[in-house]
């Protein structure tokens, strides 16, 4: 709907109530009878009373940041005096914006609030409406924009293609008793055949583990720590040879060096007191 201000510029025939055969017609011929209760078509819908502003605002193009409060609050509430007049149920967000733009009219009409939009336009009493409008263009513009694409139900359509069902038979063969009891003799002598036995690790005894130390020291030369056990004992090996050459070294029977940390642990016989304390070992 078209709502027309009294301004010098419109005239009759931008906006005329209808066109036949190219040629306007302006005023309602003398005869027509329209009856009080006729259909009447109303043919612009609008969301809300953001949506009529932002219309009235839009269709004379006018400055959003700079509106024009007394023309948009008066061609508003024309609107909503053309609603009552088509019978049509106003929704209470028209009436209350209606209250809104009346109230910031009256608030500019005050030279206090003149003053202070003029000297802070923070202060101006249309900042809020004006920042309402703006993010409601923004949210329509990004409606618009998503309603031309392709949407799933409109433009495309999902195919769905049931397949048929294919009859199949389960063919059974025919295998005599006696083959399938021979079948099942061989299977049973087969597994038969399977025999199953656990492997147990030895345990590791530290007296056993310092007899061997003792044995590789026999040559007289230093063996390194990581020589006196074996990848596969793992870490009950390593644990078991450390107590052995601390067991051996509290003894006095052999001698444990390392040159800086972290560099390897050489271990040594120690000749002085080997006589001695292989008799002692040897009673255990």
């Amino acid at each position: 709907m078209n709502i027309v201000t009294d301004t010098p510029e419109s005239s009759p025939l931008d906006n005329p109530l209808a066109i036949i055969e190219g040629a306007p017609f302006i005023d309602l011929p003398d005869d027509l009878y329209i009856p009080p209760d006729a259909l009447k078509v109303f043919l612009e819908q609008f969301e809300g009373p953001l949506d009529l502003l932002l219309y009235l605002i839009q269709h004379q193009n006018i400055n959003i940041l700079d509106i024009p409060i007394a023309e948009v609050t008066r061609q508003y509430l024309q609107f909503i005096d053309l609603m009552k007049d088509f019978q049509l149920d106003l929704a209470a967000e028209y009436l209350v914006m209606a209250a809104v733009l009346m109230e910031i009219k009256s608030r500019l009409l005050l030279p206090e609030h003149q003053a202070r939009a003029e000297d802070d336009p923070a202060n101006d009493p249309r900042a809020k409406l004006v920042q309402q409008l703006q993010e409601y263009a923004r949210f329509k513009k990004a409606a618009e924009t998503f309603a031309v694409m392709p949407q799933v139900g409109r433009e495309l359509f999902p195919v769905s293609v049931d397949t048929p069902e294919i009859p199949y038979e389960v063919i059974i063969p025919t295998i005599p008793w006696s083959a399938l009891l021979l079948a099942m003799k061989e299977l049973m002598a087969r597994a038969a055949l399977f025999r199953s036995h656990q492997i147990m690790l030895e345990p590791l005894s530290v007296r056993e583990r310092m007899g061997m130390i003792l044995a590789c020291l026999e040559q007289g030369r230093a063996v390194a720590f990581i020589h006196l056990f074996t990848v596969e004992e793992g870490r009950a090996g390593v644990v078991v040879t450390l107590l052995a050459i601390l067991e051996l070294a509290k003894e006095s029977l052999i001698t444990i060096t390392q040159a800086e940390i972290f560099s390897p642990i050489q271990v040594e016989k120690n000749t002085e007191h080997l006589h001695i304390k292989l008799t002692a070992l040897s009673d255990y």
